[in-house]
């Protein structure tokens, strides 16, 4: 039996929860330490993960299959193909920075209100370990019945960060900054259940079709994929559209895509600044990665037929969330609302169709997650030092702490897509990819650049330029720590803005697989006859 690999990476972040969580209450120190060296351990494993599987190989590799519950064909399958190593990855390589960032928001408070109970600093780091695990579990499942229980499980880990572990930069009073707090992490809550008990009918009903049709029921997405590629399943149209919606309303929601975005914002918000990035840069990429994985292979036909309408949805999260960007006065929900627009680029590239769209959709979500990162883990260290959130409260921050204006700034030009940097390359493929099938959404899309260049530029303007504004005179630069946390983040940036062909090898066959199983191909440019 080989080592299994995937379950282990899996399974030390969820054990470094129990054990965070476990030590006493007045070992702080020790406990942010343990966590992070269980999430620096699952990092090792995810580059074993990365460097193990060969592009040129079989589609899953590193697979684990073993009977789980017989009578109702469910098994612990777990398998990656290029997407889902490349995901695994960036994961892992986030926690650590996440924790890092995060070094001092659960600490206590007793400086600021000696009567007010000190913040659970061990829950704190278990819980982010516990995310981390259970998103690496849903980039790994292959069977549809696994993924769907750490789909949602995930959602408990979150809801507790964002409830328990505010942002204590807050215009209001305590009070209501707690309840502001709670109901942005019930809005979050509840808005994925939603989405998630309609995909638990959808996962019934291919179980259902699969048991009618191959005599066993199955939850196995190789097993429903050799089916149907052998003719032994066939879903009818009507019944194929129906399990499509339920899935893809599902992670559409998580992605988020609007209208179904309105939770973003206020979670973000609310959130520390390590636990947005956690929500916007890890758990989200779920969505529109399940979508690659599930809707497409599960339901070509049915992808096909829904992706007009989804691609003006797309369209249309770019430009809402650009405009809405530009109009913020909170920081936090400034880049909030930009990731609504990032996210509409990915699922504007996934459902283009073509490789060059799907590879730049997938290079996207790595290259969403580091800029992001850097950007709001920046952010958040400026708020924390001014104790606000508003922009109008900041002014000539580049004058008393040059270098974290600096690195603001490179992440909020990254952001933007700026030439040089990692998202450019992947926005680029997304807008080509979509312009060789349909030009015209491709045209409207790259409003949401113009916007983008408004909404960050202004922000840096109004935050880092000018006068120094009373309250920002004695701040200081960053620190050793804080260096710590975005100096690599700056240097992937610049790395896979000129060189990312190290993680397009690793995703391109995946999409080329992809592509296959909904019957498309690329476009052939039409070329004028010669006179």
């Amino acid at each position: 039996m080989s080592f299994p690999l995937l379950t282990v990476t899996a399974a030390v972040p969820a054990v470094g929860a129990v054990v965070t969580a476990a030590v006493p209450a007045a070992q702080r120190t020790a406990a942010k330490y343990t966590a992070l060296l269980f999430s620096l351990a699952t990092l090792v494993l995810a580059a074993v993960v990365l460097v193990r599987f060969d592009p040129g190989g079989n589609r899953y590799q590193l697979t684990e299959s073993h009977a789980w519950i017989k009578d109702f064909g469910l098994r612990y399958e777990l398998g990656v193909d290029g997407i889902a190593a490349v995901m695994v990855a960036l994961t892992a390589l986030l926690i650590p920075f996440v924790m890092l960032a995060g070094w001092h928001d659960a600490d206590p408070l007793e400086d600021v209100n000696p009567n007010r109970r000190w913040r659970p600093t061990q829950g704190f780091f278990a819980l982010i370990l516990l995310v981390e695990a259970m998103v690496v579990l849903s980039f790994e499942a292959t069977d549809v019945f696994l993924f769907y229980i750490f789909f949602e499980a995930m959602l408990i880990p979150v809801y507790f960060l964002i409830g328990g572990f505010g942002d204590r930069a807050h215009a209001a009073g305590e009070e209501e900054a707690a309840r502001q707090r709670s109901y942005a992490a019930v809005k979050f809550l509840l808005y994925n259940l939603a989405g998630g008990l309609i995909m638990l009918a959808a996962v019934i009903g291919l179980y259902t079709v699969t048991a009618h049709q191959l005599g066993t029921g199955t939850f196995s997405l190789q097993e429903i994929l050799s089916a149907r590629a052998s003719g032994k399943l066939h879903i009818e149209t009507s019944t194929e559209r129906w399990l499509f919606l339920g899935f893809f309303f599902a992670f559409a929601v998580k992605a988020p895509l609007w209208p179904l975005h309105t939770w973003l914002p206020n979670a973000m918000g609310e959130s520390t600044a390590p636990v947005a990035v956690l929500i916007t840069a890890v758990v989200d990429k779920v969505g529109t990665f399940a979508m690659l994985r599930f809707c497409l292979q599960l339901f070509p036909e049915a992808s096909k037929w829904a992706t007009p309408v989804i691609l003006v949805l797309a369209v249309i999260s770019i430009i809402y969330g650009a405009l809405l960007a530009v109009g913020q006065r909170d920081i936090k929900r400034l880049i909030a609302y930009a990731s609504v627009s990032h996210f509409g680029f990915i699922i504007l590239g996934i459902f283009a169709m073509t490789s060059q769209g799907q590879s730049g959709a997938t290079l996207y979500m790595v290259n969403h997650g580091i800029s992001t990162a850097a950007l709001l883990l920046v952010a958040g260290f400026l708020i924390t030092r001014r104790g606000s959130r508003l922009i109008a409260d900041f002014g000539g921050v580049q004058k008393v702490a040059p270098v974290l204006a600096g690195t603001f700034l490179i992440g909020g030009l990254a952001t933007l897509s700026l030439p040089g940097l990692a998202p450019f390359v992947s926005e680029f493929l997304v807008l080509v990819g979509t312009f060789s099938r349909y030009p015209v959404l491709g045209i409207i899309a790259t409003l949401g650049i113009v916007l983008a260049a408004l909404y960050v530029l202004v922000l840096y303007q109004r935050t880092m330029t000018g006068p120094v504004k009373a309250g920002i005179e004695g701040m200081s630069d960053l620190k050793a720590r804080e260096l710590l946390v975005v100096t690599p983040l700056i240097a992937l940036l610049l790395f896979l803005g000129v060189y990312p062909k190290p993680v397009t090898d690793i995703v391109n066959p995946s999409v080329n697989h992809t592509l296959s199983d909904v019957h498309k191909t690329d476009p052939k440019p039409a070329l004028e006859a010669k006179k």
